[in-house]
């Protein structure tokens, strides 16, 4: 099972409606020489089309994360400013099925940092530790794409509203969008979206 931060989760759910991406893994295929290069080609599930990928890194969770900024970074710039701040594997031995426990239960945690130093938590629990990470990895890019593109909606909402003159929708959106620029890496999206502004 997958864990997401809470943070705006249903406000974005909201926001994008039937354009909310949901992405599940559904292959993954780990090609790794120890302590010099991984290799990862995975397939996932975007909103039930199937979306297959390649990375490399220098482990299987640097690899599939770019996989993933490769496919989505190029739309979703603030993917590029996404670091990893933590990364834990913990058995959950008392659910071993198995005299030797190797069956156990693991819960890998990932926390990442956005643009402005927030950190974000992430995990997955299966029985398969490579599963349980990629499901992770693939939570981070879900969660920080669809922030990003209900930020973007908000903000073209919200210039729409404004040339219309509905100060009932402006102070609206603008209140979503405060919310909303919480849950992103937005430095980079800010910086899009102030090149689409008229001078």
């Amino acid at each position: 099972m997958t864990s997401i931060p809470a943070d705006n989760v249903e406000l974005i759910r909201r926001i994008l409606g039937t354009g909310y991406l949901e992405l599940r893994l559904t292959r993954l295929q780990v090609e790794e020489v120890p302590e010099l290069a991984a290799r990862v080609a995975v397939e996932v599930a975007e909103n039930g089309a199937a979306a297959t990928m390649d990375g490399d890194g220098v482990g299987p969770v640097d690899a599939l994360w770019g996989a993933l900024v490769g496919r989505y970074a190029k739309e979703y710039q603030s993917l590029k400013s996404v670091t990893l701040a933590g990364f834990s594997v913990r058995a959950a031995i008392e659910s071993k099925v198995r005299r030797a426990g190797l069956d156990a239960m693991a819960e890998v945690e990932v926390a990442v940092v956005n643009s402005e130093g927030r950190r974000f938590t992430f995990s997955d629990t299966s029985r398969s530790m490579t599963a349980s990470a990629a499901r992770a990895v693939i939570a981070v890019a879900e969660y920080f794409v669809n922030a990003e593109r209900a930020f973007v909606m908000l903000f073209n909402a919200r210039k729409d509203a404004v040339t219309r003159g509905r100060a009932d929708l402006i102070a609206r959106y603008t209140a979503e969008l405060a919310e909303v620029v919480k849950s992103t890496s937005y430095a980079e999206v800010i910086e899009q979206l102030r090149r689409e502004l008229p001078a």
